[in-house]
C-alpha cells in the first residue's frame, strides 16, 4: 500500500454552455497532469451545468453513455488518472433526475457512481432558499471506492451534514471521504469548513471537498474554498475563492496515528448506542 497519495482538486468556475464546461475542466485536468502528476484528481459539484432546480433537466445526461461520462472516461484513461468526477444532472430510471458523482479508474472504467442521498431543501429566513426535491430524486446507496488499499466514501455536498452517513463510512473503514459541494454565500462562511473538520475529527479520517469557483454574476452563488482537511481536523490546503487547482500530498499513515493516539472508535459505548446501516 502506498502510504502518500496525490490529488489535485480542481476548483472550475461553471457557465451556461455544457461543452465549454466539460473541455475547461478537460483542460484543467491535462494541466495538473502535466504539473503535478497526481494519483486522482477531483471536479466540483454540478461542474458541467448551472446549479438550479430549473436547469437540472435541461442539462441531465445518461451514464456512462453520456457526453460528459464518455469525456471523463477517456481523460481518466488518457492520463491514467482516477477522477472523481465532481456531479452531474443524471437521467436515471423512470424519468427520475439524480445529482450524481461518477468515478473513473486510469483504465476509463466507470468505478462508482454516487446519487445524492440527502437533497438539499432549506429555507434560511433573509438568506438562502432551495429546494432540490422539486426536481431531482434522492439516491439510497452508500459508495466507497478503493483506491490503491485506501477505501473511500463518497458524499455529496448537503450529504456533509449528516454525520450517521459519515459515521458509517468510518465503520466501513473508510480512510477519506470525498465530497463534491457547492456551498453558498450564506452556509459557507457559517458551516463550510467547521463542518469538514467536525467529520474528520468525528471519524478521524480525511475530508476532502471541490467546490465551484465564486461567480457573482450566477444565479446560485458558489462558496469556493475546496480544501483538504487532515485526521487530526486540521486544513491541510485550501483555495480561494477563484478558479483554481489544489495539490496536496495526503499521507494515509496520520489516519493510523490519529486512531491509535486518540481512540474513541474502540471505547464507543456499543452496549449502550449504535449507528447501522438498514438494509433496503
Amino acid at each position: 500500500i502506498s502510504i502518500v497519495m496525490r490529488l489535485v482538486l480542481l476548483q472550475l468556475r461553471g457557465s451556461k454552455d455544457k461543452v465549454a464546461n466539460v473541455q475547461n475542466a478537460a483542460s484543467k485536468i491535462e494541466a495538473a497532469v502535466k504539473e503535478h502528476q497526481p494519483r486522482l484528481i477531483t471536479l466540483p459539484e454540478c461542474f458541467n451545468a448551472p446549479y438550479g432546480t430549473k436547469y437540472f433537466r435541461e442539462y441531465s445526461e445518461t451514464i456512462p453513455d453520456g457526453y460528459t461520462s464518455q469525456q471523463l472516461s477517456s481523460l481518466a484513461k488518457k492520463h491514467q488518472v482516477y477522477i472523481v468526477g465532481g456531479t452531474i444532472p443524471e437521467l436515471g430510471e423512470n424519468d427520475a433526475i439524480y445529482n450524481t458523482c461518477t468515478v473513473w479508474s486510469p483504465t476509463g472504467d466507470l468505478l462508482a457512481k454516487h446519487r445524492k442521498m440527502h437533497l438539499f431543501d432549506i429555507d434560511v429566513k433573509g438568506g438562502i432558499r432551495f429546494k432540490e426535491s422539486e426536481t431531482l430524486s434522492a439516491g439510497n446507496d452508500f459508495t466507497t471506492i478503493d483506491v490503491d488499499g485506501h477505501k473511500i466514501g463518497i458524499g455529496i455536498c448537503y450529504d456533509i451534514r449528516f454525520e450517521e452517513m459519515a459515521r458509517l463510512y468510518r465503520n466501513a473503514g473508510c480512510e477519506m471521504i470525498i465530497y463534491p459541494a457547492a456551498f453558498n454565500m450564506t452556509t459557507g462562511p457559517l458551516h463550510w469548513e467547521l463542518l469538514q473538520r467536525a467529520r474528520a475529527n468525528d471519524n478521524q479520517l480525511f475530508v476532502v471537498t471541490t467546490s465551484p469557483a465564486r461567480d457573482t454574476s450566477a444565479e446560485y452563488v458558489a462558496y469556493g474554498h475546496s480544501m483538504v482537511v487532515d485526521p487530526w481536523a486540521k486544513v491541510q490546503q485550501s483555495a480561494g475563492d477563484g478558479e483554481e487547482s489544489v495539490v496536496a500530498d495526503v499521507d494515509f499513515s496520520l489516519v493510523e496515528q490519529v486512531r491509535q493516539q486518540i481512540p474513541v472508535f474502540s471505547q464507543r459505548r456499543l452496549d449502550l448506542y449504535a449507528t447501522e446501516k438498514k438494509s433496503k
